[in-house]
């Protein structure tokens, strides 16, 4: 079991997937760090020697912002495209897609669950009536 920056790394996944893992790092990374190593990408994370563990521990914190630092990072430019007001952050603060994606039809997973306006069925119009007369 290796620890790097904070990660677990399974020790029956190959290095070249298990550093997928760690925030900030994707597969192109992970083979430009195991290339520039001279690891190969089909060993296992239990065969790796320690002084190959701490080859990739010392390479990711010198050259790779990844894990808290990327997200406090991200976060603090957020924070200062709310701040200042542009475009950007108005979609961030209104909890909208901020890519020009279209929302109209799309957009679900940002915007949530759909809540119907208007279209109420006579028995759900009756059901409210009722209550609002039963609260007075």
């Amino acid at each position: 079991m290796i620890r790097i920056l904070g990660v677990v790394l399974p020790d029956n996944k190959r290095i070249d997937y298990a550093l997928t893992l760690l925030y900030g790092i994707g597969w192109s990374n992970s083979f430009k760090i195991l290339e520039t190593l001279g690891i190969e990408k089909s060993k296992k994370v239990k065969d790796l020697k320690e002084e190959e563990v701490k080859k990739i521990i010392d390479l990711l914190e010198k050259k790779y912002k990844v894990e808290g630092d990327l997200r406090q990072e991200i976060t603090e430019n957020i924070k200062r495209l709310k701040e200042i007001g542009c475009y950007r952050g108005i979609r961030h603060i209104r909890n909208l897609p901020v890519r020009g994606q279209r929302t109209r039809s799309n957009a679900r997973t940002k915007r949530g669950k759909r809540k119907t306006v208007g279209a109420l069925k006579k028995e759900a119009w009756a059901k409210i009536e009722t209550q609002k007369t039963k609260q007075e």
